[in-house]
């Protein structure tokens, strides 16, 4: 049912989780700026199927890693929502290379994408949720931020530095109303375009003590949780939802 008349971003939602992300959110009544850097086909068939729950939906294609491209993102979504006050930074690349045959190119394009890009969202949208006093943001990080990964260090330094910008926002701006959380999932069954990804996921399910891999909709639910006012006195925290695969 819906119970909020809020906007939400949520980047990478084209598919998997950011999929599951933006229609629990619709779900809970918010409208929707449905984000995917270059896929609209996909976006667009997400945006159908929020705006099929009676909210509205904006598709909004931009690389986040640009600072140009996020501002664009943020002048159209202001421009069709009164209000945005909701953002998900979802959109993440994790690219497997040993370090020492890791290029400075795949180095500075993992944390363009993992962490500068909250950083332009960020800086972007909580102008707004300052001046109306309310708002959320909401990281997805990943086991990476708990622990290293031989052959992931960008994504690892990316994930670990996008935790503690959750911590030093939720400290910044808890004064004006705004809470700031991250949520680590675990293995999540998801769709990938890379095979190897795919295994390496199924790989790990006899490391989960549940006995199972976590579904997008697991994430997309503590999520919805964290957005919505029952989740109002739960800050500066990162949440991990992995089966107890870490812990």
């Amino acid at each position: 049912m819906a119970q909020t008349t809020h906007t939400a971003l949520v980047t990478g939602a084209g598919r998997n989780i950011g999929r599951a992300i933006a229609m629990e959110l619709a779900r809970r009544g918010c409208n929707v700026v449905v984000n995917a850097r270059a896929n609209r086909e996909e976006a667009e068939a997400v945006a159908a199927e929020v705006r099929a729950l009676g909210v509205q939906a904006l598709v909004a294609l931009a690389d986040v890693a640009d600072p140009e491209d996020v501002r664009r993102l943020a002048s159209e979504a202001f421009a069709r929502f009164t209000r945005v006050d909701i953002v998900v930074n979802n959109a993440a690349i994790r690219p497997e290379s040993p370090f020492l045959e890791l290029s400075e190119e795949q180095w500075h394009r993992v944390l363009s994408v993992d962490l500068h890009a909250a950083f332009y969202t960020c800086r972007a949208f909580l102008p707004a949720m300052v001046e109306q006093r309310w708002g959320r943001v909401i990281n997805v990080t990943g086991m990476n931020a708990i622990a290293g990964y031989a052959g992931r260090a960008p994504v690892s330094v990316a994930k670990h530095g996008l935790w503690g910008l959750t911590k030093a926002l939720a400290r910044e701006f808890g004064p004006q109303g705004i809470t700031v959380n991250a949520i680590s999932p675990g293995p999540i069954r998801s769709e990938h375009p890379d095979p190897a990804m795919t295994r390496h996921i199924e790989s790990m399910l006899t490391k989960i003590p549940l006995g199972r891999l976590g579904e997008p909709h697991d994430i997309a639910a503590l999520c919805g949780l964290l957005a919505s006012e029952d989740g109002g006195f739960i800050s500066g925290q990162m949440i991990a939802c992995n089966g107890a695969a870490q812990t």
